[in-house]
C-alpha cells in the first residue's frame, strides 16, 4: 500500500464524517413534520418482520441448548424431594426418600417417637392422625404384653407343679 492510498482513504472518510450530520438533520425534521412519514412507519415495522421470516426459513435445524427467555424475573429453582413415612399396626415405622426419580434412601427404620415429634413440628394437621395411629399401636402392644404376662404366669405355675 502506498502513502497516496492511505491519504485518499483518510480524505474519503473525512468527507463522509462531515456529510453525515448534515444529511441526518433534515431527515429527522421531515419525518416529524410530514404526514407521509406517518404512513411510512407501518411499512418500516413490516420490513424487520420479513428478515426474521427469512432467517427461520434458512435455518430449519432447531438450535441446541435452552431457548433464550426474554424475561427479567428472577426464577427460583425448586427441588422435588419426596419423603414417604409408612407405619404398621405393630408400631414399626419406615422412611423412604426420593429425589426426583432417584431413590436416596429406602426402607430406613425409624422410631415411632421420632415420627410423632417430626409430625408435630411440621403441622398440627399431620400430628393428629399420626398420633392416633401411634396410640393404637401402643394399645395393641400393651394388650400383647398383658397376654404374654398371663402366659408367663401359667408357665411358671406349670413349672412349679412339675418341681413339686
Amino acid at each position: 500500500m502506498t502513502v497516496d492510498a492511505l491519504t485518499r482513504t483518510d480524505a474519503v472518510s473525512e468527507e463522509a464524517a462531515t456529510e453525515a450530520p448534515v444529511d441526518s438533520t433534515p431527515q429527522a425534521e421531515t419525518t416529524s413534520e410530514t404526514p407521509e412519514a406517518k404512513t411510512e412507519a407501518p411499512e418500516a415495522s413490516a420490513t424487520p418482520e420479513a428478515p426474521a421470516e427469512e432467517n427461520t426459513a434458512e435455518s430449519p435445524k432447531p438450535k441446541r441448548g435452552r431457548p433464550k427467555v426474554a424475561t427479567t424475573a428472577k426464577k427460583t429453582r425448586t427441588v422435588e424431594l419426596t419423603l414417604t413415612v409408612t407405619g404398621t399396626a405393630d408400631g414399626e415405622w419406615q422412611a423412604e426418600l426420593k429425589n426426583g426419580t432417584k431413590w436416596v434412601a429406602k426402607g430406613l427404620e425409624i422410631p415411632a417417637a421420632a415420627v410423632s415429634r417430626a409430625a408435630k413440628e411440621l403441622h398440627a394437621d399431620l400430628s393428629g392422625p399420626i398420633d392416633e395411629v401411634i396410640n393404637a399401636a401402643r394399645e395393641l402392644q400393651a394388650a400383647k404384653v398383658a397376654q404374654l404376662e398371663a402366659e408367663l404366669e401359667k408357665a411358671k405355675l406349670a413349672l412349679a407343679e412339675l418341681d413339686a
